[in-house]
């Protein structure tokens, strides 16, 4: 199968840049102004490089004025919904074709509580996908002086698949769907499997291959409970990854503090100015910094492309196909893991007798020590969740 986002940034759609652009939108035009058939005129939230997916609640602070207006414009007009799409991680005005549709649910007013500093706390839920066609004002985001407005397409992921009415058509239908559900759930099966032989720090319960939600449309039985626990599973490998790539540090941390400022555990600070380590500390402290830069940065790129290229599938069964491909990248990325360490199992395995290898040259492992020696394991025992 082709890579999905062998393309890079350029494997997501993305629309024009608002930078420099003219619309033709104005508060007088606004009411006559024509849009293809099927779609509307809704406010835009650009909101970073995270990528929403629908069957989602989220909270927002609202302070910008522009967006300050925004909610007090769609609770005046009833609707109480707008578009947030993740911005091109590389062009400054850049926003993705497709976002989602964030539906008002509760608004509280804090003006008074935060100083003015935050007008509104406000919860939302996910509802449905928007292809956005164009950008109505794109003047607004150099200008700031008002909400970008788009012209796009809703596309309701809250209901339930529309089926054929026709009894063959309808298993033909039901037939190719559950095609691309079991497949999903083959491939997630074989992964779980790697994970737990290699005894990965993060990695999905045994108990989860049996629960894995794979159907179309809303509810907790939903692919989107699977795609949105894919990108926690993600997340929390990122995390450990950058867990560990700071552990080296932090023992060294521990013991500057203990020895050179003579602390005990308890009394160790949750928190250390910069100019009050030593200056080897401080090195190491640039010498990480850069090196998390260099190892994080492509990883949290890749998750943010591989969330957008799945939010714009065209449809259940091409999100199916999609999860399934980063699935299994996943289990190849493992099993070449697996290979290595029998390379190196074998390979010291037959070393001649009294052939020390000296501890510079030493090849290790985290993931060959026991459960009881390996740091910063984490588990999750839920079902549905991951370890």
């Amino acid at each position: 199968d082709n890579d999905p986002l062998g393309q890079g940034i350029d494997s997501v759609s993305w629309l024009p840049s608002v930078i420099g652009a003219k619309g033709r939108l104005s508060a007088s035009s606004a009411s006559s102004l024509s849009v293809r058939e099927g779609a509307e005129i809704l406010p835009l939230f650009p909101l970073g490089g995270f990528v929403y997916t629908p069957n989602t609640e989220h909270i927002l602070n609202i302070f910008e004025p522009r967006y300050r207006q925004m909610y007090s414009d769609i609770l005046m007009n009833g609707t109480k919904r707008f578009v947030v799409a993740t911005s091109h991680p590389t062009e400054k005005g850049r926003f993705a074709q497709t976002g989602v549709l964030f539906e008002l649910e509760d608004l509280k007013e804090v003006s008074e509580q935060t100083a003015d500093q935050i007008k509104y706390i406000c919860n939302h839920k996910v509802t449905g996908r928007v292809t956005i066609h164009r950008v109505l004002n794109p003047e607004a985001w150099e200008t700031r002086d008002t909400y970008l407005k788009i012209e796009g397409t809703i596309h309701d992921d809250s209901q339930e698949a529309t089926k054929p009415s026709d009894d063959v058509y309808g298993s033909v239908f039901a037939a190719a769907s559950s095609k691309e559900e079991r497949d999903l759930k083959e491939s997630f099966g074989k992964l779980v499997d790697m994970q737990h032989e290699l005894e990965e720090d993060v990695r999905f319960t045994q108990a989860a291959k049996k629960t894995l939600a794979v159907k179309e449309g809303a509810g907790q039985d939903s692919l989107w409970q699977t795609i949105r626990l894919w990108q926690s599973f993600v997340d929390q490998r990122l995390l450990a990854r950058q867990n560990e790539l700071q552990r080296d540090f932090q023992e060294k941390l521990q013991n500057f503090l203990k020895k050179e400022k003579g602390l005990k555990d308890n009394e160790l600070p949750s928190a250390i100015g910069f100019q009050d380590l030593t200056p080897e500390l401080q090195k190491e402290v640039q010498e990480l910094q850069k090196r998390m830069a260099v190892e994080l940065q492509p990883l949290v790129l890749e998750q943010s492309l591989t969330m957008q290229k799945i939010l714009e599938a065209q449809d259940h069964k091409a999100r199916c196909r999609l999860l399934k491909y980063f699935m299994d990248a996943e289990t190849k990325r493992l099993e070449s893991k697996k290979s290595l360490k029998g390379l190196f199992s074998s390979a010291s395995t037959n070393l001649a007798p009294g052939s020390a290898i000296p501890p510079e040259e030493m090849i290790t492992d985290d993931a060959v020590a026991s459960p009881e020696a390996r740091p910063s394991a984490t588990f999750f025992d839920e079902e549905d969740a991951f370890q």
